[in-house]
């Protein structure tokens, strides 16, 4: 009777998730046809598809088929499940590599049919020696469960009495066999959750997974049900167990024994699941890499440099770092970026990593502007933290990270060339050199006149802009309609919205999430992306791809600012180069000793260092027509400026692998020579040298 039950239970469970499992495949395909359709529609999309190469947009109708998720006869849940087990006689090690994802396939996959999976050699031949049809290996599956579910109830009711608990040596002793048991209990719940995250999942696979544990956890119950109803003597065995949890453990009919002796193999066979060795902090499976994470895992140094700005700003300057080196390369990424851009494209697609293998000290500055809101106020206010503009990203942030390397790169060469203040012609023994991007570009610049106008140094050798911001009268449709209404709704918004930003944790989960399931069904992705073209007029750089990086993930994500958004619209609405405008004469003389703002294209006659401009033609958010401006008044005003034109979209100067950019940035950095080595004394005996060849004319 207890078989024919567990038969009846098993295929009205896996019945169920077929049924739920195909139900939700079938409004996802629905969902990826009507998207192809509406993007068969929509005009100007291939130029906007350029930056997802690779995807099939056209969807493939198929016939039904066997669930991917019922493979081997069982539910990708009890598969998952299986993983976490391991036989009483199967001492191998287990195979912890995980899968890449087949993106090929015609349907989606469940999600933990596309983990990693262990060998499951062993338990296949047991099942075989006795059990060979196809309904007694799910009655077998089946058990694993409720072991489970055993074990994680033993956890709960146990570890925390033994917690409370204060042992003396003596009864430390007498219980260490039971806290071994619990704490390899708990290594089997740490490995469950581990085996559960260990691959970004969206949001579609998410509810697939939930939906499979919710109907497992409904099917466990009944099953239970039925055991204790036809086991009078486990259910009594149960119950017991609730009043003596001291004794649960050796009154479980064995399976807690089982558990303890599966988990002592794992944790022999495999050292990295040893107490304390995980880190379960991304449990929703998002990419949420730091920069230093992906430095270090591609096998470079890394270094994090905290630097605070003159008003209380806490800047994050990373470094991958050549500390002999006497040419340093700085790196200055754009609006809603951050230094992550510079090294997304791994070790063969990076400028980051180019410059370094080329000899050079890398330095990769990040604004202000995260919504962890750093600030050497703990206290601050969203408010008050928001309220700055490109003016303090120029004036502020740039000078505090300059400085910083200053600081470190001369007290460096110090100490491992100790008369190196005597080899060089000022007080900079190293060459620094700028790399910048889009806003990035705005702010070196005002960095540069700025200092110049206060008489200071700037420290840098020659400035390469990519796609620059400061001029941005040509432009497209849509940032005209944003521009009149920041600047017409500036009083009332300024108070009310600080910065545009996603607040919360969940929703920028849900962003990273969904920008998963854009990329699994290519027709929402590329709806979404020729959308997104549009907002951008028709830029076809790819905005869904970067919305997948790590630094759009739930734990940070850049911000812009209220004003600097402001700024840009009133560079737009004048056509100029010019410092914020605070909305009055008294206001603008207080800051600036003028009633208007400082133009600075009116200054470039002020900079005194090389400078290499380069447009994108496919760029519609800073046109080639408002880089050439820059050029025209540089080169008017004397500057050393060249100009180069690629055909790439705005993103692509950063977030695209392009040999032929990368190739050009380094071509332009190495103009660029160290200090030269000299010996101390040897300007004094230049200068005796032309006052004998002198005093040899005069005779």
């Amino acid at each position: 009777m207890q078989r024919l039950v567990d038969n009846a239970l098993a295929v009205s469970k896996e019945s169920v998730k077929t049924i739920s499992y195909e139900s939700m495949q079938i409004v996802v395909r629905i969902i990826n046809g009507l998207s192809a359709l509406l993007l068969t529609l929509l005009p100007g999309k291939a130029s906007m598809l350029e930056g997802m190469q690779g995807w099939e947009l056209r969807p493939t109708f198929s016939g039904p088929r066997f669930p991917k998720w019922m493979e081997h006869g069982v539910s990708s849940f009890n598969e998952f499940i299986h993983d976490l087990s391991i036989d009483l006689d199967d001492s191998s090690s287990l195979d912890y590599s995980s899968a890449e994802d087949d993106l090929d396939e015609d349907t989606c996959h469940s999600p933990s049919s596309q983990g990693s999976r262990m060998s499951r050699a062993s338990s296949y031949s047991r099942n075989r020696r006795h059990k060979t049809t196809w309904t007694a290996l799910i009655i077998s599956w089946l058990l694993i469960p409720v072991k489970l579910l055993l074990a994680l109830l033993s956890y709960l009711f146990f570890f925390p009495f033994t917690r409370k608990q204060g042992p003396t040596a003596k009864s430390k002793a007498q219980m260490s066999p039971h806290v071994n048991s619990l704490k390899k209990i708990q290594t089997l719940r740490d490995q469950f959750i581990q085996r559960a995250t260990d691959r970004r999942r969206g949001v579609i696979e998410d509810i697939q997974l939930g939906l499979e544990i919710f109907i497992e956890a409904i099917f466990d119950v009944f099953h239970k049900a039925a055991q204790y109803l036809f086991s009078p003597s486990d259910a009594i065995n149960a119950i017991r167990g609730w009043f003596s949890p001291r004794n649960a453990s050796c009154q479980d009919g064995g399976v807690m024994s089982d558990q303890s002796v599966a988990m002592s193999k794992l944790g022999e066979n495999d050292p990295s699941l040893a107490e304390g060795s995980h880190s379960f902090s991304n449990t929703l499976n998002t990419d949420a890499r730091t920069c230093r994470d992906v430095i270090t895992e591609l096998g470079y140094p890394h270094e994090a440099i905290k630097v605070a700005t003159d008003d209380g700003y806490m800047l994050l300057l990373e470094r991958i770092p050549r500390r002999e080196a006497r040419k340093a390369v700085f790196f200055q990424h754009g609006v809603l970026d951050s230094s992550m851009g510079w090294i997304s494209n791994g070790v063969v697609g990076s400028p980051a990593f180019a410059a370094y293998d080329q000899g050079y000290d890398v330095y990769l500055g990040n604004f202000r502007g995260l919504v962890s809101r750093e600030h050497v106020d703990k206290g601050i206010s969203s408010m008050e933290y928001w309220k700055y503009s490109i003016n303090e990203h120029g004036t502020m942030d740039v000078p505090a990270m300059i400085e910083k390397i200053h600081d470190i790169k001369t007290s460096e060469l110090k100490l491992s060339s100790p008369g190196i203040e005597e080899e060089c012609d000022d007080d900079q023994p190293y060459k620094l050199c700028a790399v910048t991007h889009s806003l990035g570009g705005a702010a070196m610049l005002m960095y540069v006149i700025t200092c110049r106008m206060e008489g200071k140094p700037h420290r840098l050798s020659r400035l390469i802009l990519l796609s620059p911001a400061g001029f941005h009268g040509d432009s497209t449709i849509v940032f005209t309609l944003v521009e009149r209404t920041l600047l017409l709704l500036a009083p009332i918004l300024a108070p009310l919205v600080p910065a545009f930003y996603i607040p919360t944790r969940f929703f920028r989960m849900l962003v990273n999430k969904l920008a998963r399931d854009f990329h699994n069904n290519p027709a929402v992705g590329g709806l979404v992306q020729t959308l997104m073209g549009y907002v951008v007029g028709g830029d076809s750089s790819n905005w869904v791809g970067v919305l997948g990086l790590p630094h759009y993930n739930m734990n940070d994500m850049p911000g812009v600012s209220f004003n600097v958004a402001l700024h840009l619209a009133q560079m737009k609405r004048t056509g100029r180069f010019r410092m914020f405008d605070y909305g009055s004469p008294s206001a603008n003389t207080e800051i600036y000793g003028t009633p208007e703002p400082p133009d600075l294209g009116e200054l470039y006659d002020l900079i005194n260092i090389p400078v290499d401009l380069v447009a994108g033609r496919k760029d519609k958010v800073i046109r080639p027509s408002m880089v050439r401006k820059h050029y025209k008044l540089m080169k008017e005003a004397g500057v050393d400026v060249s100009y180069n034109e690629f055909e790439y979209a705005h993103l692509d100067f950063t977030f695209s692998h392009r040999e032929e950019l990368l190739a050009y940035v380094m071509s332009r950095l190495l103009l660029v020579s160290p200090s030269t080595n000299r010996r101390p004394g040897l300007r004094n005996l230049k200068s005796g040298r032309k006052e004998r060849t002198r005093a040899d004319h005069a005779r």
